[in-house]
């Protein structure tokens, strides 16, 4: 199992995930034309995309991802709410899934995950595939039970360190934005991050990607700061994924 990002942040995010002959993309923030730009720089076009899975309907995630699937004839997978919300219903073709049961694409076993979020039915997925599997989770407000339970044993993990809550406070942005994205159905905080990656372990993970870092608050300096406190030393196996040029191809 491979996988990649060619953009991680609040101005656009998409994911690549390939077993053998299964190519998949998880989300589509950018315009048709960026995404194939960047898709080149890692060896990928987009016909050859076999599924778009989206996560949620906010446009970081699913601006690209009706007219990309409707360009390349790529078939999209989202939830009953996500699609409801009216912002891809124009998708080459739609398959509903149900954010708790497990579906296969090609090669590759999904495991859609409710997460708390504010859009209308959110979820982030686990993929496996021989004995290996990769943690997608970003775009959470709070830390769950649920969500623990779920991403425990990942081999890689792609994990939201969005926002430094003093650097959140301290910034521009209104006081009503601020509190969405700190609150319950926002955005994890680097110390959330951190606290998490303790509850559900990280000895075994191969590849640790710090993902979905705002650019106005929060640094890396501080995400590592947090980080550091609970996984130690920061090695070869952490890898930043940026909003430029996402993370390139790390192997499971």
């Amino acid at each position: 199992m491979r996988f990649a990002s060619i953009g991680s942040g609040s101005k656009g995010n998409a994911t690549l995930v390939a077993v053998a002959d299964t190519l998949l993309l998880v989300d589509c923030g950018f315009s048709v034309r960026e995404t194939e730009r960047r898709l080149s720089r890692l060896g990928v076009a987009a016909g050859d995309i076999d599924a778009i899975l989206v996560t949620h309907e906010h446009s970081d995630h699913s601006a690209g991802v009706a007219r990309l699937s409707r360009r390349h004839r790529i078939p999209v997978y989202l939830t009953h709410g996500t699609l409801g919300s009216g912002r891809l219903e124009d998708c080459f073709e739609t398959r509903c899934i149900h954010s708790e049961a497990r579906f296969r694409v090609g090669a590759i076993e999904v495991q859609p995950v409710a997460v708390p979020h504010d859009a209308r039915e959110p979820c982030q997925y686990r993929f496996s595939h021989g004995g290996r599997s990769l943690g997608v989770l970003t775009d959470l407000g709070s830390i769950t039970p649920h969500v623990v339970r779920h991403y425990r044993g990942c081999d890689g993990l792609v994990l939201e360190f969005n926002h430094d809550l003093d650097l959140l406070q301290a910034g521009a942005y209104p006081a009503s934005l601020k509190r969405r994205v700190a609150g319950d159905w926002g955005h994890l905080n680097n110390r959330q991050a951190a606290a998490l990656l303790a509850e559900i372990g990280h000895s075994a993970l191969r590849y640790l990607v710090v993902a979905h870092i705002s650019e106005n608050n929060n640094c890396r300096e501080r995400a590592a700061s947090a980080l550091t406190e609970v996984y130690g030393e920061l090695d070869e196996r952490v890898v930043w994924a940026d909003q430029q040029g996402g993370f390139g191809w790390l192997e499971l």
